[in-house]
């Protein structure tokens, strides 16, 4: 692609984000808060998806186990 139909392009994009939560009105300092406060709270969302999902899928996976009658391996069986 042109870099500058790269370049339009994301600026039509950060428009929008520009429009849709509002922040065009903001002076540029409250901006920079809003975005910091914005960026924290995805990441922290990102971070505690990944850390916490995959133990609650587990979690499930042998809770529904258990209900539908799948038995789990003895480690008495695997030591002797």
């Amino acid at each position: 692609m042109d870099v500058k139909r790269i370049k339009e392009y994301l600026s039509w994009l950060y428009y929008q984000y520009l429009l849709i939560t509002c922040s065009y009105v903001l002076e540029p300092w409250e901006q920079s808060i809003f975005n910091t406060v914005l960026l924290t709270v995805i990441a922290m969302v990102v971070y505690s998806s990944y850390v916490f999902i995959p133990i609650h899928i587990q979690f499930a996976m042998e809770f529904f186990a258990h209900i539908f009658g799948e038995q789990q391996e003895s480690t008495v069986a695997l030591l002797s």
